[in-house]
């Protein structure tokens, strides 16, 4: 075989493999840029309502979270969990998640409450004291 074909074919491998090899660390940098990193969020004992915690992409792939402070006869916003599920987890105090059309689920601390998707819901403080509670809502792939 001809030096110079033999060369040209030797350098065209090694540019091929140096061209994928750029291209694997620039597939993996735009891979960790856009993962959540690992995270500690403290809860504010002074929230007067309403703390967000977790917000959603780039912070998570889905799941969004809050704090929320109820304080009695007071009632969240009635809202639709459209293609979210979400739970309710009690820290404090007693109340109620209304489900639109369905159960009224009874909440006390130390409780969690499911929420599936397409639910219109809110929550509402029936005690005497605070409610206290987080919900963690996380998009559901169908």
């Amino acid at each position: 075989m001809d030096t110079r074909l033999t060369t040209t074919i030797r350098r065209l491998s090694i540019l091929t493999i140096l061209t994928s090899a750029l291209v694997q660390i620039q597939m993996s940098a735009q891979t960790d840029q856009a993962m959540p990193q690992p995270c500690v969020v403290q809860l504010n004992d002074t929230t007067t309502y309403y703390q967000p915690l977790l917000t959603g992409p780039p912070q998570t792939m889905s799941m969004e979270s809050g704090l929320v402070i109820l304080n009695p006869g007071k009632s969240g916003e009635q809202h639709s969990s459209k293609g979210y599920e979400e739970e309710i987890i009690v820290i404090s105090g007693e109340g109620e998640m209304r489900i639109s059309g369905g159960p009224t689920l009874k909440l006390r601390e130390n409780t969690v409450a499911y929420c599936p998707i397409r639910t219109v819901h809110n929550i509402h403080n029936t005690g005497t004291k605070p409610l206290k509670y987080v919900y963690v809502a996380a998009k559901v792939v169908e």
